[in-house]
């Protein structure tokens, strides 16, 4: 008797172990997408810091769909990667699986991808918004970001016709022109972000100045949206944001304030206080990686994506937009792809701490993140700080808080 309880005891133990395992793989494949032909040429692998909840997520998930979709490739997402040991766990998984490319999304994921790129030689690597790629000896390791700064610039200047519009109708008077942007962190992708809207909306209303709060994290509903409450309750009247919820959009909504948006259209769903938005697109670069592949050519240490090859989106216009607003955009967007308006133009903006004669900017990241490269140029007859150059790297490395904005980092 005492043995067969024994056994019995075993038996549960077991069985509850292998329902474990397998509630456990259950779990693995709610976080796993799949995109394109299963027996297709390349194997593509997306690393994403959060889901399609995440509308900076959605964005790499949607490009990879597309482009899978468009070049008969195979794709295999993995969502809720955190930027730890994790990563390098699922990119080793990715590669031991036969991808010929694993990409991830985020700028906590850079170095755990490098590691399995130094494990993997035949494996191509890629990372978004990485600082490394440039410096390092690894020849599969690659970065790449978008001079998504233009898109900003240009969702400023739609920001600009409308507190253009308040001051017109006797709403708000000019020195009440101040914008909130909701930033995620004091870091030098979310500083040009800013700086670049900002200075679209200056363009318009030279008397605007603009207030950042940050989250200090990528993805935080609930915090975004308490942060935009806090600016609009500090007078802000128009509120943008480099996060990746609804937060800030849904406090705008309540609170009948105009929102520009980033990486998704709250058209539909915020009707009454959406402008535009800006996006980068990024099927361009996966085609880029892909192609290298098939054709056996080298893929650059850094890619920059322009509106030129389509990489920096504007999203669709709100209800409000005036056609006035909509043609000063469309010819600041063709200034732009024929260089002859830069948005870093330092005529356009004063900042007492920016270095013009001698180093600017750290673009060989180290830990102090010390300037040591000039990235000044002049072109066409313009003096700017050039950004996301690819001379330099395609990471912003703009870290400059430029008079008009107040920076509250507390």
């Amino acid at each position: 008797m005492k043995l067969r309880k024994v056994l019995a005891i075993v038996l549960v133990v077991a069985v509850l172990a292998a329902v474990g395992i397998a509630l456990t793989a259950c779990n693995d494949d709610e976080n796993t997408l799949y995109f394109g032909p299963e027996d297709a040429d390349i194997l593509f692998g997306l690393i994403c810091l959060h889901d399609e909840n995440s509308t900076y997520d959605k964005n790499f998930i949607d490009a990879a769909e597309a482009m899978a979709n468009k070049m008969g490739v195979r794709v295999i997402v993995k969502t809720g990667i955190p930027e730890d040991a994790t990563c390098y766990d699922v990119a080793v998984d990715l590669a031991d699986q036969g991808c010929d490319i694993v990409f991830a999304d985020s700028f906590g994921h850079e170095t755990h991808i490098m590691r399995a790129a130094e494990e993997f030689p035949e494996v191509k690597f890629g990372h978004a918004t990485g600082t490394y790629a440039h410096t390092s000896d690894l020849n599969n390791f690659y970065n790449a970001f978008a001079s998504i700064y233009e898109g900003r610039y240009l969702a400023g200047i739609v920001a600009g016709y409308e507190i253009k519009s308040m001051i017109d109708n006797g709403e708000i008077t000019a020195s009440q022109a101040k914008m909130g942007y909701v930033g995620a962190f004091p870091y030098a992708e979310v500083v040009s972000g800013f700086t670049s809207f900002y200075l679209g909306a200056k363009s318009v209303v030279p008397e605007v100045t603009m207030e950042v709060r940050y989250t200090n994290s990528w993805y935080d509903p609930e915090a975004e949206e308490n942060t935009a409450k806090a600016l609009i309750n500090n007078n802000c009247i128009l509120i943008s944001q480099h996060a990746d919820s609804y937060g800030a959009p849904d406090a705008c909504e309540e609170a009948g304030v105009p929102n520009v948006t980033y990486n998704i259209s709250t058209k539909s769903t915020h009707a009454n206080t959406y402008l535009v938005g800006s996006k980068i697109n990024w099927e361009p670069y996966y085609e880029v990686m892909v192609n290298a592949v098939r054709n056996n050519t080298e893929i650059p240490k850094d890619w920059t994506g322009t509106l030129n090859t389509d990489s920096v989106q504007i999203l669709e216009y709100g209800n409000s937009v005036s056609e006035a607003a909509k043609t000063a955009v469309n010819t600041a967007l063709e200034k732009m792809k024929n260089g002859t308006l830069k948005v870093f133009d330092l005529s356009k903006f004063t900042c007492a701490d920016l270095i013009v004669d001698g180093n600017n900017a750290d673009v060989d990241t180290d830990a102090a993140y010390t300037p040591d490269h000039n990235v000044i140029k002049t072109e066409n007859g313009i003096t700017y700080f050039s950004e996301s150059d690819t001379e330099f790297r395609s990471a912003p490395y703009f870290t400059y808080i430029i008079d008009g904005i107040t920076s509250i980092t507390e």
